[in-house]
Parts: C-alpha cells; structure tokens; sequence
C-alpha cells in the first residue's frame, strides 16, 4: 500500500471514530431517563430525599415485591396487554378492509368517505370523551372490556397507511388474480396480506404503544381496581396531595414493570419496523 493512501485511511478511520462517539451519545441521552429511573427504583426512600444516584442500591427486591403487590401488578398487566393487544388487532383488521374497499371497489363518493374517515384524526378521544363516555355509559359497558376496547378500535392512520400501499399494488396483479377466478376476499387474503406483513408490522408496533399508553379513557370508565390498566395503577402510587411524599422507589419499580411488554413487542416486531422505514427510500 502506498504512503498516499494512509492519511485517506487515517481519516476514513477518524470520522468512523467520531459517528461512533456522536451514536452512543444519543443513545446515552435518549436512554439516560430509563438508566436513571431503574436506578431509583433500587434505592430506598431515605436515599432518594437525600439526593437519587446513578447507582444501583441493594433495595432492588424489596421495591419490586413492594410494586407488585401493592398494585396487583400482575392484573394491571394482564388488563393492559389484553386491552392493548385487542384494540390493536380491531384497529389493524378495520384499517385493512377499509383500505381494501376504497382502493380497490367502485362506489359513489368514495373520496368522500376516505376523507370523513381521515378527518377524524382531527377528534381524537380527549375530545370527544364526553359523548363517548355517555354513549358507553348508556349501553352498560363500564368497567369493562368491551367499554375499554370498541371506543379505541377505529384507526384514521391505519386506514391511510394501508390505502397508500394499496395504491401501489400494479394492475397487472389485480388482473391476474381476477382471471384466475380469485374473488375479492380471496385477492385479499392469498396476495394483499403476505405482501403486507411489513406494514402490519410496523403499524402493529405504533397501535401497541399508543393503546398501552392510554391514559384518559382508561381512567374515566374503569373505578373498579380489577378493571384498572397498568398506567392508571401507577398513578394511583402517587398521593393526590397533602404533606404525604410519593414513594418514588416503589412507583419507579412499578414503571419499569409497565415498560417490560411495550419492549418485548419493540424487540419482536423490530425486524419488519425497519424493513418497512428503509424500503422506501431504496
């Protein structure tokens, strides 16, 4: 190797250097809040008053076995994954046949029934909750699944997302499909769906997430402590006032519970999240 290639080398070396150093400063930022708060979480109480460290204390099983049990950690778990992952999958399934329908069937004023369904991402739940919580009131769904499930189930950007792939679908496939005899649903399911795992995917992720966090509704419609979702149990951690001083030890143990299954869905669904961020701009 010539001497004229080594400070090309050299240099090439350093700026991968510096994107390095520039990445895990990011990640260190971003991830800092988390690092911080597990630490807490393994601190006492009197530790905590007297200034919280990045540090790890030796309280980490008393705080935990304190969260759980103090908030029936495991039901609040349960409620949320079941409601996250129910509301998920309504969103996903009324996201694709909407999609399906306006892209790919003739009917009168079909643009306008794609916008009346986009703008309601302009009526998001805070502010229509006063209606909503009339109408589930009305029907005797209260502290239930259902009252918890079905005012969360339609999804505007699910809709969108779905119709712009769709969109892409070449007519020589649609073509194909109906000379081979394949009906609308069999279109659906033998060629749409398999080419759509990726948006599923990605969407599925984004739908998770925004359900597990659901805090408003969630609070107004369940009073029983059984119906409760996990964000709602860690609020009631907190006292509402008065001198009592929150126990922050026990309430960040009790995050930490709540960030275990949005994680293992990231971690699952990560591979198709990506695949469909970096195939557009191939």
């Amino acid at each position: 190797m010539s001497r004229a290639h080594t400070p090309l080398l050299n240099r090439k070396r350093i700026r991968k250097l510096l994107l390095h150093l520039v990445l895990l400063l990011i990640v260190l930022i971003i991830g800092f809040p988390l690092i911080f708060a597990f630490c807490v979480s393994t601190q006492s109480l009197p530790e905590i008053i007297s200034g919280p460290k990045v540090a790890i204390s030796s309280y980490l099983v008393q705080n935990y076995r304190g969260a759980w049990q103090r908030t029936n950690m495991g039901r609040l778990l349960f409620n949320s994954t079941f409601v996250a992952l129910a509301t998920t999958f309504g969103k996903i399934v009324m996201s694709i046949l909407s999609a399906f329908a306006i892209v790919f069937f003739d009917f009168r004023l079909k643009s306008v029934a794609f916008w009346t369904i986009f703008i309601t991402l302009m009526l998001p739940v805070p502010v229509r909750i006063v209606s909503t919580y009339q109408v589930i009131s009305d029907l005797g769904w209260l502290n239930s699944y259902t009252g918890l499930i079905v005012p969360l189930i339609a999804s505007a950007t699910g809709t969108f997302m779905f119709r712009q792939f769709y969109q892409g679908v070449p007519g020589e496939m649609v073509e194909a499909a109906q000379i081979d005899g394949a009906g609308p649903l069999r279109f659906l399911w033998s060629i749409l769906l398999p080419n759509s795992w990726p948006n599923i995917a990605a969407l599925f992720v984004v739908l998770f997430i925004g359900a597990w966090n659901e805090y408003l509704w969630p609070l107004m419609i369940t009073h029983k402590r059984e119906m409760q979702v996990v964000v709602v149990g860690i609020r009631s951690l907190i006292p509402g006032g008065g001198d009592i001083l929150p126990e922050w030890n026990i309430v960040m143990a009790a995050a930490i519970f709540a960030l275990l299954v949005p994680v293992c869905v990231i971690l699952t669904m990560q591979k198709w999240f990506v695949e469909l961020v970096i195939e557009p701009e191939k």
